[in-house]
């Protein structure tokens, strides 16, 4: 876990009104949060602070690769991810999220940005993996391929159709 200190900030102890942070994450970093979306990638965050009377707001611009699963041949896929969120901290006596305000206890006064900046990347990455044409698994394609001239085949077989499914085929037109 030792990876995942630097991204903890001691709002406590920022001086000026204006502070800016950078991150370079790597492979490390996703491999020590151990999240189910995305195990490897490459992506550099500028946390820009800015300190105001009773509350902080942060502004998080990520912009790099991540590593997922295609959904198409299943091999892993370079992603590009750009995402720019904005992230209000207020101090308080107990630690609490409400959509995009958090209450750090004040006592600590650190806020660990370590899951928030993987929840920001994983929101942007698309529902749907899936390679450019003609970049997928050629093995795996060729499979997919014949298991689906299988299935339309054993559609159309000559076995006698129960007539209530029939009755339903005339409906499509």
């Amino acid at each position: 876990m030792n990876s995942l200190e630097s991204l903890k900030i001691d709002l406590k102890s920022l001086v000026s009104e204006e502070t800016s942070l950078a991150f370079d994450l790597n492979d490390t970093y996703f491999e020590a949060l151990d999240g189910a979306e995305v195990k490897r990638g490459s992506l550099h965050v500028s946390v820009s602070i800015r300190k105001a009377t009773g509350f902080f707001e942060l502004l998080f611009h990520t912009e790099g690769t991540v590593i997922v699963q295609c959904d198409r041949c299943l091999d892993d896929m370079e992603q590009p991810v750009e995402t720019d969120n904005r992230l209000i901290v207020k101090l308080g006596s107990e630690y609490s999220e409400e959509d995009d305000i958090i209450v750090v206890p004040e006592d600590e006064g650190i806020l660990d940005t370590s899951w928030i900046i993987y929840e920001f990347v994983a929101l942007v990455i698309p529902i749907r993996h899936v390679h450019a044409p003609g970049k997928c698994n050629p093995a795996m394609t060729k499979a997919l391929e014949e298991l689906s001239a299988d299935r339309s085949s054993d559609e159309e077989s000559d076995q006698p159709i129960d007539p209530r499914w029939e009755k339903l085929k005339n409906l499509k037109v």
